[in-house]
Parts: C-alpha cells; sequence; structure tokens
C-alpha cells in the first residue's frame, strides 16, 4: 500500500471517528484499516491516533499531519484527474441523500436517465427529512432545503423554491377562506415540526418587504412533507409547501391557492459535501445533471404554472 492510500485512510478514520465507519466506507475490512494506521504511524514516526473502545480521536502530532495530509490528498487527486477527466468516464459507487418526496417524486424516476448517461456509476440513493452525518453515514452529498446549519461542508446552491399557502376546498367550505393575513388567528394550520430543532414552524409571509411571523392553532402535527401535505388534503388545515409539490394536487382541484399575495420568502436549496478533496468526477457529473433536473421545479409559481 503506497502512501497516499495510507494519507486517504488515516483521513477517513480521522473524519468517521471509528475504524469500523472508515472501513465500512472504504469497503476495506477493518483489520486492514488498523494495519495501514500503524504502518503509517512507524512510516511518520509519530503517534497519529488515540484509540478508545468507543472513539478514535486524533493526537496533537495527528491534528497537525491531518491538515497536511489533507492538502497532500488534494493535490495528488486534483493531478490525477487533470488529464484523464475529459477522457475517463467517471465510476464508483455515488451515496447521496436528500428529501423524501424530492427523491421520490423527482429524482428517483429521472435516474434511468442518469444511469444510461453513465454506466459505471451506481447510486445509493437517501430519501428523508432528517439530518444526516455525511461523515459517519458514508454519505458523498446531501441536498438540503431551507436555511443551512453552521456545519463546516462546502455548499452548492441549487436555486430556490417558491413557497404557495394552500388548503383543501372541504376545509375552505368548513372554515371560510381567508382574506388577509389578519384572518389566520380565525383559521387551523396543520403544524410542521423541523426535523433539525423539533420546533413546530409558524406561518410566514412577505408584507412591504418585511418578513411576518404568526404562530397557528392547529390540532394535527407531523415531521415530514408527506404527512404535511397527506393532512391537507384531508382537511385538517392550511399549509405552506413548495410551489413543485402540490403542482397536481392543484391541476386537479385537490387544493387551492389561499392568501396569494401573502407568500412566505422562497426557501434555498443546496447541494452540501465535505472537502474538496471529497468533489469527486462522479460527483460533480451527479451534481451538474441533479441540477438541470431541479430547475422546472424552481420555475413552478403559484397554481403550480411556470414562471
Amino acid at each position: 500500500m503506497d502512501r497516499i492510500d495510507l494519507f486517504r485512510i488515516f483521513l477517513r478514520v480521522v473524519d468517521s471517528g471509528s475504524f469500523s465507519r472508515a472501513a465500512d466506507t472504504l469497503n476495506m475490512p477493518r483489520s486492514s484499516v488498523s494495519t495501514a494506521i500503524q504502518a503509517l504511524e512507524s512510516r511518520v514516526g509519530a503517534r497519529l491516533l488515540s484509540r478508545t473502545t468507543r472513539t478514535v480521536t486524533t493526537t496533537a502530532d495527528g491534528r497537525a499531519f491531518y491538515d497536511v495530509c489533507l492538502r497532500l490528498v488534494s493535490d495528488v487527486e486534483e493531478a490525477e484527474g487533470l488529464f484523464r477527466r475529459d477522457k475517463a468516464a467517471p465510476r464508483g459507487i455515488l451515496r447521496v441523500d436528500m428529501p423524501g418526496r424530492i427523491g421520490r417524486l423527482i429524482v428517483a424516476p429521472a435516474l434511468p436517465d442518469f444511469l444510461e448517461r453513465y454506466p459505471e456509476i451506481d447510486i445509493e440513493l437517501g430519501v428523508t427529512d432528517r439530518p444526516v452525518n455525511l461523515v459517519e453515514d458514508g454519505i458523498d452529498c446531501v441536498l438540503r432545503i431551507g436555511p443551512l446549519q453552521d456545519s463546516g461542508l462546502i455548499g452548492r446552491k441549487v436555486g430556490e423554491l417558491t413557497l404557495m399557502n394552500v388548503a383543501s376546498p372541504s376545509y375552505l367550505a368548513r372554515y371560510g377562506v381567508p382574506a388577509t393575513p389578519h384572518d389566520l388567528s380565525q383559521h387551523l394550520a396543520v403544524g410542521y415540526a423541523s426535523a433539525f430543532s423539533g420546533r413546530v414552524e409558524e406561518w410566514e409571509w412577505m408584507e412591504n418587504g418585511r418578513l411576518c411571523t404568526q404562530a397557528m392553532a392547529g390540532r394535527v402535527t407531523v415531521n415530514s412533507a408527506e404527512a404535511l401535505i397527506a393532512c391537507c388534503l384531508a382537511g385538517l388545515g392550511l399549509i405552506q409547501v413548495p410551489a413543485y409539490d402540490v403542482q397536481k394536487h392543484l391541476q386537479a382541484g385537490d387544493l387551492v391557492e389561499v392568501l396569494p399575495d401573502w407568500q412566505a420568502e422562497p426557501m434555498p436549496m443546496t447541494l452540501l459535501y465535505q472537502h474538496r478533496r471529497h468533489f469527486s468526477h462522479r460527483l460533480q457529473v451527479f451534481a451538474d445533471w441533479l441540477c438541470a433536473l431541479l430547475e422546472p421545479c424552481l420555475q413552478q409559481t403559484r397554481a403550480g404554472k411556470p414562471a
């Protein structure tokens, strides 16, 4: 095993904080990872990692070596791909994670196109609204909607999603149609508990260039977009949702837009990944393909019509 391979294994162990997780993401036996770290420590003449039964942390020498190692591996990978990137087909397994409805309704149906274009790339697609740890879960990139947490990850902005206020005809027949945000106190909303904070999000709207919020009464709270829309269809309250997500329901008349002049701020959509060294050729082509695929969703405005 050459030095660059040893460096890559060391970086993965530090990033994941575990020999076992590093071995899983590298598709190597745990014993091989342990042997590689021992060989590296012997080669550099310093103890790089402190090991306990549960965790692996860097020593002072290990922290200094990590920064140098990161630069060296990045430079080597960039040099290796300098001339072959346009000639060699991207290959390997790509692990991605994204919100459930985007994954099921948009990305999964389009994957045959991507796989036909890049026959040597295999996709492991995770669809969840919960936070994930890219390193510990062995994920190459994650698509997220909304303000970003300070995670230290690198982000590529995909665009912004227009949000709509909608309700079912049965709900409006029972409670009436709100004409302005001042009417919201007389209405119910389906509560949405953020997967990141657990806090039930307030109703939002822009008025005279200012963001306004209001806590809404409601009898049902959910923690997924799928359940949010299902409860709205059942007549349980108003919801705020990306326009693309309810386009078919609007066209079928199952949902109706309300308060069209008082929409919430658009929500940013961002593709997140780790360090520059993790932005492989296969991740580059997938990111470009995904951004092009999602562009029509970003153009959906009121009543599901393109901008």
